[in-house]
């Protein structure tokens, strides 16, 4: 059976993004330039077979998967677990303003994202512990086939350095994540992923770059659907 190919992809740029202000659970609308963003995601993968798409509840995320799924003519479902990271009483200040009024907060999350958590916020472990399982339902629910999750920056870089075994205190300074990045990941099973894509913005241009195929004969002979060991 071919693996499940998820389409991991970030919102578009919403009106803080510039401002670069905690706005995890901050429910903020696209801005017209991540509008454009996706529209163009949404042209690349407009000829790719899509079996569902799949998105955290908050408005930027829905936007960005209802304007997905039109080619596709798919309903959006909600996920809340897949929603962002809350930054609890940081929400909506600037980082330079946490740093000012939270002093030892801030140097806290710097040293160590993964255990901390604001006040009346998540740490990063936190939100491991519901978006993974999310995903990962996602994943045995569409066996072969392909998906697309619309989740967040912070959402993302967690559950890739799950998946990925990176060590997830430092996945602030090892993982990046665009405003309508995509990112592939395929899946052989539920426990077995490998990254085929990460953080590309190619379709910010109109020639963006067509969708990479699943690799063959690249990586170990558990991904050879030939092999003994694939049937093992």
């Amino acid at each position: 059976m071919n693996p499940t190919r998820i389409f991991l992809i970030r919102h578009g740029a919403t009106t803080l993004t510039a401002e670069d202000r905690f706005a995890g659970a901050t429910n903020v609308p696209l801005s017209d330039e991540g509008r454009a963003q996706v529209q163009r995601l949404s042209e690349r993968l407009s000829r790719e077979k899509i079996a569902a798409i799949w998105a955290s509840p908050l408005s930027r995320t829905v936007e960005t998967a209802q304007i997905l799924a039109k080619p596709h003519a798919l309903e959006v479902n909600p996920c809340a677990d897949l929603r962002e990271i809350s930054h609890g009483h940081w929400e909506q200040l600037t980082r330079k303003e946490v740093e000012t009024q939270f002093p030892e907060e801030a140097k806290a999350w710097d040293e160590d994202p993964y255990t901390f958590a604001p006040i009346e916020g998540e740490s990063g472990l936190a939100v491991t512990a519901r978006a993974l399982p999310a995903l990962l339902s996602i994943v045995k629910k569409h066996p072969g086939e392909n998906v697309l999750v619309v989740s967040h920056k912070a959402t993302i870089r967690l559950l890739l350095s799950s998946l990925l075994g990176f060590d997830p205190r430092r996945y602030r300074d090892t993982l990046d994540q665009s405003p309508a990045a995509l990112n592939i990941i395929d899946f052989k099973n539920s426990t077995c992923a490998r990254l085929t894509l990460f953080n590309d913005t190619s379709h910010y241009s109109e020639t963006g770059l067509a969708i990479p195929a699943p690799p063959t004969g690249r990586l170990s002979k558990y991904w050879d659907t030939g092999s003994s060991a694939a049937k093992s």
